[in-house]
């Protein structure tokens, strides 16, 4: 143990001699090791809150389609999706995009009241909010919160105020209220299919806590919304349908596309999965951004493993004139690789955890959260997922240990003799 420690020490005095040579490869690799994790670190914790939030998402969300997009579908096909075992509420929903020129923002709208669910036990309709809806054809934003149901909405704390109940009246979001300059008792102006001013009176404000869920929302009347984009009364954005046992679920799937077959049923799990594709797919996006980075780093470990420099060609064949061992030599450059390799991934690691959590991923989080401009200022839940930190591990710490050895254990194998007359 003493000659081990005597070689660790000796280790350390060798790094501080060529502590500027050390210093740069340290900068280089923290660099390269603070991207990666912060990829890792925002990916991740983007993925846990979307997973969190998608666990209220309706269990299977209907749509009509036409051409092979998205359009809108006639109520009466509640009634035959009723008719299948397991199906239990089945909710029109009443929901759009609206882009406002003025503030250059996207809002989502959702209608409320006056909308039917039908049970399937029972042929009554009865009044019962339309939940918000899902996007589609807009993942590219990477928004999760419009998977709640309207009962979700109305459990939300506001800010002030109330739901609306009233035509011509809305609730609307903290980031709806910052950009139009408005609140309680303040008004909104939306402009409709025909391009006549609609007017709506505020009369609620979502708090910030639920900025994540209702910073772009507002809501309306469901007539209101009708009006808003010139959708027939017949028709809805989409319909959502519970089913009471979870793995029926691709059953009534199956049934709604036999019976229906203009229709797309989309069950939560595929929509689980979309989000987890879209977050794996802008990951590598800013990877790729770092591509160059990484070629920089992969040549400064070749550059090591390709030969040494003079002074520590010397240093070797010093060492083993004195009466040194093979092994201890190459003991010595394991440590020296070890401790810069750690002293990186520490650093690179520490640099991440501040970047994503503490500052909010201000660099890549416009990538990954996508263009809506009314994207809540959140903070990221701490999500560190072991078996990625390790697979960086293996995959910087073991290369850069082996490009410091391979070429010190050539040098410590030739006579030094030769090795110190170069």
């Amino acid at each position: 143990m003493e000659k081990h420690k005597k070689i660790l020490e000796y280790t350390l005095s060798s790094l501080l001699r060529r502590r500027y040579k050390n210093l740069a490869i340290i900068t280089v690799f923290s660099f390269i090791v603070a991207a990666l994790y912060s990829i890792l670190f925002l990916t991740h914790s983007l993925k846990k809150e979307a997973l969190t939030v998608l666990k209220e998402a309706p269990e299977l969300i209907v749509q009509k389609v036409s051409g092979g997009r998205h359009d809108l579908i006639p109520t009466d096909y509640m009634k035959r999706i009723q008719e299948i075992y397991g199906v239990g509420r089945i909710i029109p929903r009443y929901w759009g995009y609206y882009y406002d020129a003025i503030t250059d923002s996207n809002y989502t709208l959702m209608g409320i009241n006056g909308t039917h669910v039908l049970h399937s036990n029972s042929k009554d309709n009865e009044n019962y909010p339309s939940p918000i809806p899902l996007p589609q054809g807009e993942g590219a934003r990477g928004r999760v919160k419009d998977v709640f149901s309207d009962e979700n909405i109305k459990g939300l704390k506001l800010l002030n105020g109330r739901m609306p109940s009233n035509r011509k009246e809305c609730a609307i979001g903290k980031g709806v209220s910052d950009v139009r300059f408005t609140g309680i008792d303040g008004e909104i102006f939306l402009i409709d299919s025909k391009g006549k001013v609609l007017t709506f009176h505020v009369v609620g404000v979502f708090a910030s806590e639920s900025a994540i869920l209702t910073n772009d929302l507002i809501v309306i009347n469901k007539d209101d919304i009708l009006e808003l984009f010139g959708m027939p009364s017949d028709r809805a954005t989409d319909i959502a349908v519970e089913v009471y046992n979870e793995l029926e679920i691709p059953f009534v799937a199956s049934k709604i596309r036999e019976i229906l077959p203009d229709t797309r049923p989309i069950m939560k799990g595929e929509i689980i999965r979309t989000y987890e594709t879209l977050f794996n797919w802008r990951s590598g996006v800013i990877f790729t951004m770092f591509l160059g980075a990484l070629l920089a780093f992969c040549i400064l470990a070749w550059d090591k493993a390709t030969g040494l420099s003079a002074e520590e060609r010397q240093e070797i064949g010093i060492l083993k004139a004195i009466g040194w061992e093979t092994g201890d030599v190459l003991e010595l450059k394991f440590w020296e690789g070890i401790v810069i390799s750690f002293t990186s991934i520490l650093t690179g690691m520490i640099i991440a955890y501040i970047h994503i959590f503490f500052l909010g991923a201000s660099l890549f989080a416009p990538v990954l959260r996508g263009w809506s401009v009314l994207f809540p200022p959140f903070r990221l839940i701490p999500y560190v997922d072991l078996y990625q930190v390790f697979v960086v591990l293996f995959l910087t710490v073991i290369p850069y240990v082996a490009s410091t050895i391979i070429p010190s254990w050539k040098a410590a194998i030739t006579d030094p003799d030769t090795v110190m007359r170069g």
